[in-house]
């Protein structure tokens, strides 16, 4: 006799947390952090060679997509200040000139907007006055950041990616604006699609920001998008994942903490010293994922090297 085909996820709303909560939350999230000479890499140092090598030999096809979203550079509603782009040379009429021709183009971004692919530093987020691991927020200055900076990954990150998909889950094709993912959700998504997230793992969380953008426009997303409940991140810790990225920004909005505008963006970076990727692209690779029925994939994120920066705009790459 057949099984009964599984039964849908459906969305709860998750109750807000107060601020005491939430700080309670976080106390207990930093406790989980490492110490000692390894807490300035924050979550990374679970990223070990072993791992990486491991993820390396699980790549079966050899085909390699972007998790990057295009660049905007036009202003829309969740870019008010896009990203700018135009050619310096070559000058007019220069192109029909014998001999060479150079064609030269400058580009501006501002790295923590709400639209284009981009990779968290964890001097990013200060909290009460200090940055992860208990660094004095005094460290950041306006001629850049001297601790916990972009520096920290001037070599890269590589490793075992993870996408777990809750719209999937859900069976819609996106969550709306204001949804919020449990931890509950992250284990169902895990059993649906047969898979786990481990030790050193970079976790990579899909809402459907990106198939909702392109099919109803471009809104505000200061005002509502979809998320992570903040009490999913104590997934997160007991898993040991390295990295977080989302095709959000990993907060939902409104936050379900009202003194607190983005507490997931505390809580990994500040707390648990998680690098985050926001604002991904994750369409191209979903039918990758389910006609192999694999999950999991090397993944090598290659931001800029920027040494005082607070981040960088990053084109991650799934190697399946």
């Amino acid at each position: 006799m057949a099984s009964d085909p599984p039964v849908p996820s459906r969305p709860t709303t998750p109750r807000p947390l107060t601020e005491a909560a939430f700080r309670d939350l976080y106390r207990r999230l930093r406790g989980r952090a490492p110490e000692g000479g390894e807490n300035r890499r924050g979550a990374l140092h679970r990223l070990t060679p072993e791992r990486v090598v491991a993820a390396a030999a699980e790549v079966r096809c050899g085909r390699t997509v972007s998790l990057a979203a295009t660049v905007e550079t036009r202003s829309a509603p969740d870019s008010p200040e896009p990203a700018s782009h135009r050619m310096t040379a070559p000058a007019h009429g220069e192109t029909g000139a014998p001999g060479l021709v150079f064609a030269r183009d400058r580009f501006a971004m501002n790295v923590h907007g709400d639209v284009d692919s981009h990779l968290d530093a964890l001097c990013h987020v200060i909290f009460d006055g200090e940055l992860y691991g208990g660094v004095p927020a005094s460290t950041v200055t306006p001629a850049g950041a001297g601790a916990l900076t972009l520096d920290l990954v001037r070599d890269g990150i590589a490793g075992r990616g993870v996408l777990l998909d809750i719209p999937r889950l859900r069976e819609v094709p996106w969550l709306d604006p204001g949804d919020q993912v449990t931890a509950e959700d992250l284990v169902a998504a895990e059993a649906a699609q047969r898979t786990a997230v481990g030790p050193g793992d970079l976790l990579f969380v899909r809402v459907g920001h990106r198939l909702r953008r392109r099919t109803l426009g471009p809104w505000d997303v200061t005002r509502a998008r979809a998320g992570l409940h903040p009490t999913a991140m104590e997934f997160l810790a007991e898993r040991g994942v390295s990295v977080l990225g989302s095709d959000g920004n990993s907060d939902a909005a409104p936050s379900a903490v009202a003194e607190v505008g983005f507490p997931v963006h505390v809580l990994a970076v500040n707390a648990l010293g998680l690098h985050l990727l926001d604002w991904l692209d994750f369409e191209e690779l979903v039918p990758h994922c389910e006609r192999q029925a694999r999950w999991h994939f090397l993944c090598v994120i290659a931001p800029l090297r920027l040494p005082a920066a607070t981040g960088s705009p990053v084109n991650p790459i799934a190697l399946l």
